[in-house]
Formats: structure tokens, sequence, C-alpha cells
């Protein structure tokens, strides 16, 4: 089985790139977030022509996730399902064969000491207990998508530049360790380490990605019976270099 995840930054602008990576890749499922398209916006035609089918929560020009995966998926949800709680499309999950696949865009965060950085916090606190009530440690679950946060110095190309800022924060980082505690294993760090692997270049610098100028923020993390079933998961870095790309590219894990 193969899983992957990519933040498209506009699935209509990234199409081509998409289908052109699944046509050669052809993961069992392809976790999409940063659609920034209403459901019914959404360029589903073009993927089942190709053969694939497609879960979608969205909304226009912001946020969105979505799945792609050669079979259906079963018990399909959206968002957390709680009344009191701020619809923005950020979470999606569904159950592949025994598989249970989570795909989240966490918020930004955009500047400590906003509301949006107490909001990117409050999220992570209630996908912990979202988890919670619905998973056991045992249970063969994977969380994958772009979780906004580089954990730790080797995750940052300059992390004594970024240290106290969104995605590299003391606040998001203990956030984040409080999640994975629950039974969450980081795939890629199961298999690499040391620094100099990203998954995000920004756009805003000059040649961020011949100059590896990355963030490792897009992550798959399983729990313990699928993180040993694990064979490898890995940054796929070349659609970062086509033209006109995602700020983003792809992570895939490939389990037994």
């Amino acid at each position: 089985m193969k899983l992957a995840t990519f933040n498209a930054n506009s699935i209509r602008s990234r199409l081509d790139i998409v289908l052109n990576w699944l046509a050669e890749h052809r993961p069992d499922l392809l976790a999409l977030q940063e659609t920034k398209v209403a459901d019914e916006e959404f360029p589903a035609d073009a993927f089942r022509e190709a053969g694939w089918e497609v879960e979608v929560h969205g909304q226009k020009a912001r946020n969105g996730v979505a799945f792609l995966s050669w079979a259906p998926l079963e018990s399909v949800s959206r968002g957390f399902g709680d009344p009191d709680w701020p619809e923005d499309c950020r979470l999606i999950a569904g159950r592949l064969g025994e598989v249970t696949v989570i795909n989240t865009y966490v918020p930004n965060g955009t500047e400590v000491g906003t509301d949006k950085f107490s909001y990117k916090l409050e999220w992570l606190e209630r996908f912990g207990r979202w988890v919670g009530e619905r998973f056991a440690p045992t249970d063969p679950v994977v969380w994958l998508g772009d979780i906004n946060i580089a954990p730790t110095p080797d995750d940052v190309y300059n992390s004594k530049r970024h240290a106290g800022k969104v995605g590299h924060h003391p606040d998001e980082i203990a956030a984040l360790a409080r999640l994975t505690a629950w039974g969450w294993t980081d795939l890629f760090r199961k298999f690499t380490e040391g620094p100099k692997h990203y998954t995000f270049w920004d756009y805003r610098l000059p040649d961020p990605v011949k100059r590896n100028l990355g963030w490792r923020i897009d992550h798959v993390y399983a729990t313990a019976a699928l993180a040993e079933r694990c064979t490898a998961c890995e940054i796929d870095r070349a659609p970062r270099a086509l033209p006109s790309p995602s700020d983003h590219t792809f992570v895939v894990a490939t389990f037994a």
C-alpha cells in the first residue's frame, strides 16, 4: 500500500502536476490540502476520467482537503462534527480497506501573538481530542497532511533564525509533541535523520529550491501496527522544480 500527501496550493492551478504525478506513481491514495475550491467546482471529472475515486471537503478560495484513491473509501467524515467549532474545511478522514486515513490542513498561525496563532494551538488541541474519541493507538490509522510545524532544528533550513516564529515556535512544537505522544510515529524520521530534507520552499525567497531554503512541514504519521509495516517514507522533491509548481511537494509512505 502506498499513501501520499501534497499541499497543492490550488488544485485547479496544479491539476496537470497532480494528474501526471498520479499517472507515474499510482499510489493507493493521495491526500490533498489547500485545494482552494468549493466542492462543486473541484475538478473531480478530470480525476474520475483517469480512474480515481474523489472525496472532497472544500471552500471557495481558501483551505480545503480532499482524497484521491483507486478504491472507494468507506466511512468518510468531514470536519470535527462539532456544531460549536468553526468549519473551515481542514479535516477529512476515511477508511481504505482496514486502514483509516486522516488528512489535515493545520492552520498556519500567521504571526505569533495573534488570534490566528491562538486558533492554531486550539485547533491542534481539538484535533487531539477528536482522535482520542474515535481511535486507539492500537488501531491501524495514518495521519498525514500539511501539519504546518517544523518540529526539530533539522526540519527548517535556519533554525536559529526561525526559532520562536510561526511554524517553529515552542508552543507549536509542544502541541505537536502532545499529539504524537498518543501513539503516532513520524514515518519520514523512521528512515531518515538529519537536516536538509524539506517539503516546502517559500516562493518569496530567491531561488529557494536551488539553495534548499526549505521547511519539513508536510508529515506522515502512523500508529504502531502500521509503522512497523512501513517500508519507506520519502520526499519527492522533483515536482517543486516544475513550471508553476506548488510551494510544497509530495511525501510518500509505502507499507508492506
